[in-house]
């Protein structure tokens, strides 16, 4: 288990990098193909690797019940490594936008056995802090290597962190074999009880009970998208490239610093949800007028959050590895087309009114009533 849970944090934190490393030059990214850049184009080029986790998340999350979580872990590394290639390689924006779709089914494969392998641990809060702080170091790490050497190699972040996806998936095949024989052999036997929970995914996904759960997931990281999205055309007048870097890393700090603390206090998972959202709305507006303090904000309440929701998802009852899928199902959602609207919205609302409505949406879960207790593993 041990070995399975540092195998879990390495990929997490190359997963993330290399994700990462495409925000600092998505408008670079949108044009190699010589097209007209817009605004919409940047968002439909960041939005394809949510859309495609968004696409997958529930039938891995499903997989990894039955046959087994890390084999779908090494997956992921494969998948990742292909797109980091295939972004690499290819130049026209079509074939940017299918890697970044294959990136997000690399994650769809990866989150949901990810966090069901940790929920199985009795110290799945600080597991959960611990997950999340190497999630976020990649994304800083990522964007702060991309940022700065954008000037000279505009995809250099991006080559280095498939480099590393490549060599990590060859430990993980190496090891695959030894770790995962006795565990699937253990997973198959209870494949056909498993299957009778299709029946019920229907219900858990609009359970009105899960309600706050599920919106919070969306909204929290579909607004922390829809911020990473557009920045980068929103500041472009009055931010240079190592500056948005420094500003989106603030974010990914602050996130960092919050899930390590956070892990480590016995918080109960409503106060930690309900933070999030506050902190996040406050730092979605306050990006218009103080970038700085606005990314840190919106860090914080991402990372206060994204312990908060797993560990109340592991309190209901069901498989987790699909709990877990339904989960990040909800938030690749959100990561996945509030970016698109709001990259719409951008040409009839201007950029301020929509972070400005995004900020007020991330109220909305806070009233809503919370009923997860009376059905929660106590």
């Amino acid at each position: 288990m041990k070995k399975d849970r540092y195998f879990v944090y390495a990929t997490v934190f190359l997963i993330m990098g290399l994700s990462n490393s495409v925000i600092p030059v998505l408008p670079e990214l949108a044009v190699l193909d010589h097209s007209s850049h817009s605004a919409l184009a940047s968002s439909l080029l960041f939005s394809a690797y949510f859309i495609g986790a968004l696409l997958t998340m529930l039938p891995f999350g499903f997989l990894s019940d039955i046959y087994g979580k890390k084999k779908l872990v090494v997956f992921s590394m494969l998948l990742t490594s292909v797109a980091g290639i295939m972004l690499l390689e290819m130049k026209g924006i079509y074939w940017l936008i299918l890697a970044r779709l294959i990136e997000g089914t690399a994650c769809g494969a990866f989150f949901p056995s990810a966090y069901s392998l940790l929920s199985e641990y009795e110290e799945r809060n600080r597991l959960f802090g611990e997950f999340n702080f190497l999630l976020n170091a990649g994304l800083a790490v990522s964007i702060i290597i991309s940022g700065y050497i954008a000037h000279r190699y505009i995809k250099g972040g991006i080559f280095l962190f498939t480099v590393l996806s490549i060599i990590l998936l060859l430990i993980g095949l190496r090891d695959q074999k030894s770790t995962e024989k006795v565990r699937d052999r253990n997973k198959k036997k209870s494949a056909n009880s498993d299957i009778q929970t299709l029946s019920g995914i229907k219900s858990i996904i609009f359970k009105q009970n899960y309600l706050r759960i599920w919106s919070s997931s969306f909204l929290l990281f579909g607004v922390t998208g829809v911020v990473l999205a557009l920045y980068p055309d929103y500041s472009i007048d009055f931010l240079s490239k190592k500056e948005l870097s420094i500003a989106i890393a603030g974010m990914y700090a602050s996130s960092m610093i919050t899930n390590i603390i956070a892990g480590r206090l016995r918080l109960h998972y409503n106060n930690m949800i309900r933070n999030g959202l506050i902190f996040a709305a406050l730092g979605t507006m306050l990006t218009i007028y103080n970038p700085i303090v606005g990314f840190i904000l919106v860090g914080i309440g991402s990372g206060i959050g994204l312990i908060g929701i797993p560990v109340a998802v592991s309190l209901m009852h069901n498989n987790r590895g699909l709990l877990m899928g339904i989960f990040n199902t909800y938030t690749y959602a959100g990561m996945g087309f509030m970016p698109i609207i709001a990259g719409a919205l951008i040409s009839e609302l201007g950029f301020k009114l929509v972070f400005v409505l995004c900020g007020l949406a991330l109220c909305l879960p806070i009233f809503m009533a919370n009923k997860l207790e009376s059905e929660s593993k106590m």
